[in-house]
Order: structure tokens, then C-alpha cells, then sequence
């Protein structure tokens, strides 16, 4: 196991790394649970440094964090580069893309200030201007594999494929390893049905140090459809070995060992099973501010499960907990497809479930008009999905259990995934009661 102090690279020095630098130990620090337990403690160490501490909180994810301490730390490049960043991560676009032309002004590199731009453009679905600052760049073209990287974003973007497929490989022939266009380049044969092109990819992936999370994941799914469950365990294995608590890949593993064996669970039992192994993840494991998991602590709120037995009135009713607090929470329990006060309303949820098709009927056009890859599918979903011929919102809920269940492949763990997708825009599969 790979841990921090392998990337030798020391964010709290008496000089700052680099990006690259950065970028190298964002990618060691998440590369376990424990080196991420291990990256906060050094971070609460070393607070009054708030511009170390700042993009410190920005690697581990807590983008709120990182922009109220970056906003405090000294003018440089890379204060702007990083508040940028997690504007961005919080979808704050605009105020992103002011963060990097700031950053531009105190001389970070043009080329990193335009690519960020571009891609904080093509997240808020402005291709245009993602068009205009990549068209600034192309003196850069056959130079730079970030660039050609980011018109391949661009390209996927517009829905041209095979543009963005080129320009993947040329990134990855310009700078071999880089493991962003391979992973693209994976995803994309793997969506073609391509699996021998899209398997050599995410190996190519993998191999490097940490490996990358989604590239094993994703490869375990070639795997069990090919029916070599071994491989299959082997990749998720190796996301558990170092991220014990990862809901997917739990999922994953239980749905390859009832392979392995031949044992198919009733749909009720399994859904329990997966719900009970989310709701056990103790909130230890997750990045909460200090008064968060205090109040947590007094109130005697030890695992995912103990908020769903609570309402957010009762939350905020405990003395020092505050709105900030409550935003942290439900961003967790957002993370998990939950929300606070679950447990007590299932009844009143399972009786609103029987009325959910009549109220699809009502459902606002332009969410029904919403395509699959708008619910941000796992492969395996996307391609059963695509073997129905199901391409909207609309085609989706005209289907039943039974007749995604029966589709090759498709299991129950891309039903329950489908399912809580249809759920956060009031939505369910047709029924046949």
C-alpha cells in the first residue's frame, strides 16, 4: 500500500510545491482511506497556514472549506489556481473562471489558466466560449497532451466521438501514462462494445501508482460479463484493499461472489443487504468539520444509519449546530443517495411509490427529455440500457423490473442504481399492479 510519504512532496514546507507536485500528492492522498485520515490530521496542524491548508482541504474534496481558507491566504498564482478549482468543485462557474484570470494576473502558466477555463466552460455547458479559450491555445496543438486532452472534453462535449477519440490519443502518444486520456479512451471502447481495446486501456491505467479507482471498477464489469470472475474479483479486491468503505465496490464484490458460486439472492433480500452495508459506514470515515462531529458524537450519531433516524428540525434544535453543520451532513447522505429523517417517513415513502407513474404523467417535459447520459450511469447500466433502445427519461419509465432484469448482464445492482436515479426526479419504473 502506497502511502503519503511515498510521493515525497511536502504541501506544509517552508516552500510550496509546484502542481505537478501538488497534482502527484492529491493523487497519494487519495489513494486509501487511511492516507486521507492521515492528510487531515496533518492538515489540522497546520491551519494557520492557510494557503497550504486551503488546497490541502481542496485534495481531500471539502471544496467550502478550501475556498473560505483560501480566500484568506497571501495573492499568488496559487491561491487563485486552487480557489478556482474549488469554486469549480462546488459549481460556481463564474466565480471559477474569475479565480483563474486572477491567476493568470499574478503569472500562473497561460496554457494551465486557459485549460482550466475551458474545462470549467465545458462543466457549465458553454461550449461556445469553452471553443473560444481552446482556440486561443492552438499554437499548442501536437505539443501539449493536456490540450489535446481538453478538446477531446470539448469534442465528447458536442457529441463528435470520434474527434474526441483522436484527440485522446494523440495526449496519450504526446505524453505516454496519461492516465486522464487512457482512462477516456478506455470508457469510450468500453461504450462501443470494444472490450478487448477498452480492457488494454484500463490496464494501461492501473498500472500506475496509486491505481486508478474507477479504471479497476470499471474493468471488473468487462470482466464479469466475459464471465471471468476471478479477474473481476481481483480489480475490486484491489479498490477494498485500500478503500474498505467504497459502497460501489462493495456492491460489486457481493454481485461477483454470487457469480462465483451461483447463488442469485431474491431481489428484496439483496437490496436489504446493500442498504444495511451503506447505513453501517460509520461517519468517522468521513470529512467533517470538528463541531460537526463533536455534536454528532454528544448526540450519540455514529453511522449513516443513526441520520436517517433523525430530522433535520431535531438536527438543528442541538445547541451549536448550525446550518453550516446541516450542509455538511446532507452533502454525505447526498453522496449515498439518502437524506436525513429517511427511516422514520419509508412508510409514508412506500405508499407516495405506488403514485409515482401517475405523477411521471405530469413530470416536466424537459426532464422527461433528459438522455441517459444525463443520469451519469455506471457502463454496465448504460450499455443494457442502450440494448433496449432506451435513450430518454420517457423510454426508461415505460419499462418494468422484469424487463430490465431480464436484459443480458443486467443485474440488480444497475436496477438499484437505475432506480435512485429515477427517485431524484420523482420518478419510477412502470408497474404492473
Amino acid at each position: 500500500m502506497v502511502t503519503i510519504e511515498d510521493a515525497q512532496v511536502d504541501l506544509f514546507g517552508a516552500k510550496l510545491p509546484d502542481m505537478a507536485a501538488i497534482e502527484k500528492l492529491a493523487g497519494y492522498v487519495n489513494g486509501s482511506e487511511i492516507n486521507r485520515i492521515s492528510f487531515e490530521e496533518m492538515i489540522d496542524g497546520n491551519l494557520k497556514n492557510k494557503l497550504a491548508a486551503g488546497i490541502g482541504l481542496y485534495i481531500l474534496g471539502r471544496c467550502g472549506d478550501a475556498a473560505e481558507r483560501l480566500k484568506k491566504a497571501p495573492d499568488c498564482k496559487e491561491k487563485y489556481m486552487y480557489l478556482g478549482y474549488a469554486h469549480r468543485g462546488l459549481k460556481q462557474f463564474d466565480k471559477a473562471i474569475e479565480s483563474f484570470s486572477k491567476a493568470g494576473k499574478h503569472h500562473a502558466d497561460s496554457l494551465t489558466v486557459s485549460l482550466e477555463k475551458a474545462a470549467t466552460y465545458i462543466m457549465d455547458n458553454r461550449l461556445d466560449e469553452a471553443g473560444k479559450e481552446l482556440k486561443s491555445c492552438s499554437n499548442f496543438e501536437k505539443v501539449s497532451a493536456d490540450y489535446h486532452y481538453y478538446l477531446g472534453r470539448h469534442a465528447d462535449a458536442r457529441g463528435e466521438y470520434a474527434e474526441a477519440m483522436a484527440n485522446y490519443k494523440v495526449a496519450a502518444e504526446l505524453a505516454p501514462g496519461h492516465a486522464k486520456a487512457l482512462f477516456q479512451l478506455a470508457y469510450a471502447y468500453d461504450l462501443r462494445g470494444d472490450e478487448d481495446a477498452a480492457i488494454d486501456y484500463y490496464r494501461q491505467v492501473i498500472r500506475q501508482t496509486p491505481a486508478h479507482v474507477n479504471a479497476l471498477l470499471n474493468l471488473a464489469v468487462i470482466y464479469e460479463d466475459r464471465g471471468e470472475y476471478e479477474k473481476a474479483s481481483a480489480c475490486v479486491d484491489g479498490v477494498l484493499k485500500v478503500h474498505p468503505n467504497h459502497a460501489r465496490a462493495l456492491l460489486f464484490w457481493k454481485d461477483i461472489e454470487s457469480c462465483k458460486v451461483m447463488i442469485y439472492d431474491e431481489e428484496k433480500e439483496r437490496r436489504r443487504d446493500r442498504r444495511a452495508k451503506i447505513l453501517e459506514i460509520p461517519i468517522s470515515d468521513f470529512e467533517l468539520s470538528v463541531r460537526s462531529r463533536n455534536c454528532l458524537k454528544k448526540m450519540g450519531i455514529l453511522t449513516l444509519g443513526d441520520l436517517l433516524r433523525i430530522t433535520e428540525a431535531e438536527l438543528l434544535s442541538y445547541k451549536n449546530f448550525g446550518e453550516t453543520s446541516l450542509v455538511e451532513i446532507k452533502k454525505i447522505l447526498d453522496s449515498k443517495s439518502l437524506t436525513l429523517g429517511m427511516a422514520i417517513e419509508e412508510t409514508a415513502a412506500a405508499a407516495a411509490a405506488a403514485g409515482e407513474n401517475a405523477a411521471a404523467a405530469d413530470a416536466d417535459d424537459d426532464v422527461l427529455e433528459k438522455t441517459m447520459d444525463d443520469l451519469e450511469l455506471s457502463v454496465r447500466s448504460r450499455r443494457a440500457l442502450s440494448r433496449l433502445g432506451v435513450n430518454t427519461l420517457v423510454d426508461l419509465i415505460q419499462k418494468t423490473e422484469a424487463e430490465l432484469l431480464g436484459c443480458k448482464n443486467f443485474g440488480v445492482t444497475s436496477l438499484n442504481e437505475i432506480k435512485d436515479r429515477l427517485s431524484a426526479f420523482g420518478l419510477g419504473l412502470r408497474t404492473l399492479d
